[in-house]
């Protein structure tokens, strides 16, 4: 499933040293980060509730339920589209480990 004609996230870089780099994500609703894949280790911080459609390699969609403030932690080398599957706008904050 292809989302080009979709809106895309909107990072906001509020840390980016030689240790750590902290994004907050933004997602207007139906938007997308675009396909990528993670250079570094991840953890997702939640700032609110809420529901990502993940499309994963082959297409494979999985739905994660992310609550406020409860963490997950992710190795690098993740490749996925990460989709806002909610009708409000969702955020996250991730913290990149270099």
């Amino acid at each position: 499933m292809s989302n080009d004609n979709q809106p895309l996230a909107v990072p906001t870089v509020f840390i980016d040293n030689e240790r750590t780099r902290v994004t907050e994500w933004r997602f207007p609703v139906g938007s997308h980060t675009g396909w990528h894949r993670h250079e570094m280790d991840y953890t997702v911080v939640p700032i609110m509730d809420g529901e990502l459609k993940i499309v994963g390699p082959g297409g494979v969609e999985t739905v994660a339920e992310l609550k406020l403030g409860v963490p997950y932690y992710r190795d690098c080398g993740v490749e996925h589209d990460v989709i806002n599957n909610n009708d409000f706008e969702f955020a996250f904050i991730e913290v990149e480990i270099k």
